[in-house]
């Protein structure tokens, strides 16, 4: 029984819900070769443990309590190339997905899918295999070949992923301090941030930069 328990692919869930964490732990656990070593709430907890036993697959929540799971990916890609990931999300995959995939994933679920998308991504990412939707496969190849079919990007989509991050958390209400601790930045590069996200979405002034981060936030939950 030992041995069998040890032949199985170790997965670790990143997610800040414990009830998403259980119910993606009971998920795998039906399947037979695949056993769920470690959980974690945070960017910060997540490494911890990576560091002390690796797992082979890391499934990572894009939004976390403690920052990006964008920026865990790249942590995790930069530091141990041997493990795999995919990222899941409640967020617009249309802005997310091709971002989690620069990032270092070879995969995005959104939540709204159905729970066997998950083991079906699982499995197509531990054999090496990217897990798209087909509106994002078909959207990234008509990017890469100039297609007219592939529409302009919005506003949105030209922020980089620190600033989309930045973004949303003004959308929650945090201040420039408050953005500041969180993401293990300063205030002077938040507020940099900040003037950059204006002008890449034409707003004029704070105002109404915390205006539309708001509208944002509330309409892709």
């Amino acid at each position: 029984m030992e041995n069998t328990t040890q032949s199985k692919t170790r997965i670790m869930i990143v997610d800040d819900h414990p009830i998403v964490r259980e119910g993606y732990s009971r998920l795998i656990e039906r399947e037979g070769n695949l056993q769920v070593c470690a959980e974690a709430d945070s960017k910060s907890v997540a490494l911890n443990q990576i560091m002390n036993d690796p797992p082979d697959l890391v499934i990572v929540d894009i939004s976390l309590k403690d920052g990006s799971g964008l920026e865990l990916i790249k942590d995790i890609k930069a530091q141990f190339k041997q493990i795999k990931m995919l990222a899941v999300s409640m967020h617009d995959e249309n802005l997310f997905a091709e971002r989690c995939i620069r990032a270092g994933a070879l995969g995005f679920v959104n939540k709204q899918q159905a729970p066997e998308q998950l083991v079906t991504a699982i499995h197509r990412v531990l054999s090496g295999k990217v897990f798209l939707s087909s509106e994002i496969t078909e959207r990234m190849i008509c990017r890469s070949i100039g297609s007219e079919n592939y529409s302009e990007e919005s506003p949105i989509e030209t922020l980089s992923d620190r600033e989309l991050e930045v973004f949303e958390q003004i959308g929650l209400g945090e201040t420039t301090r408050q953005i500041a601790e969180k993401l293990n930045l300063s205030p002077k590069t938040v507020e940099t941030y900040r003037e950059n996200i204006k002008h890449k979405l034409n707003l004029d002034n704070a105002t109404e930069l915390i205006r539309n981060a708001i509208q944002w936030v509330l309409e892709k939950k």
